[in-house]
């Protein structure tokens, strides 16, 4: 089971990157709290959670211990697979998840798109004495790099928030009622996007 990765980044979108090891490219699935800290390239080191179905394997990579901790405490939550553990990490931080989780805010957690009241609720349940451990860890998360800008971060943004579960129509609109400065980046986009979403 792969649990770490070192290696060039080769190839990076707001839900996947790829990373060269060794001349080997390997395919991770993150959350929009580790994209937002990548380098556009050169070397990264991610925790990775490997996935194995019978028809599938599938890696997810994090930046931080505390979000791949994190990840792998949702997932063992019943209703909970891993891509809506992808979702929910990708729509709250690490320390503010922790805290929504050991203070059982339950409002915070239904404000994340694919959780409804049951599954919040379930998630306090299970999850919010274990949360506590995180909550401190979780916390310690390197600032946010800047990113580079392109023209194509409109629609890069819109295929990152349909992946996340909005529906095109939507996500189109958010971005529509944007006023991003010229050359935006990504980083700024997607977040601008996100809080007119979850209003």
């Amino acid at each position: 089971m792969i649990a770490l990765l070192s290696g060039q980044l080769v190839q990076r979108a707001p839900d996947q990157i790829i990373v060269d090891v060794g001349g080997v490219g390997y395919q991770l699935q993150i959350p929009l709290s580790t994209f937002y800290r990548l380098p556009e390239t050169g070397q990264v080191r991610l925790q990775v959670y490997t996935n194995v179905r019978e028809d599938a394997i599938t890696l997810f990579g994090f930046l931080t211990s505390a979000e791949k901790d994190l990840f792998t405490l949702l997932i063992s939550v019943s209703g909970v697979g891993p891509k809506l553990g992808i979702t929910i990490l990708s729509h709250i931080a690490p320390s503010e998840l922790a805290l929504a989780l050991s203070q059982g805010d339950v409002t915070r957690l239904i404000a994340i798109p694919g959780i409804g009241k049951k599954s919040a609720e379930r998630l306090v349940l299970e999850l919010q004495d274990k949360a506590n451990a995180y909550a401190v860890a979780a916390a310690i998360t390197p600032p946010l790099a800047a990113i580079g800008t392109t023209d194509s971060h409109h629609q890069d943004a819109l295929s990152a928030l349909i992946n996340l579960g909005y529906k095109e129509s939507l996500a189109k609109q958010a971005l529509k009622n944007l006023k991003p400065a010229p050359g935006a980046p990504l980083e700024q986009i997607l977040k601008a996007a996100l809080q007119i979403l979850l209003k």
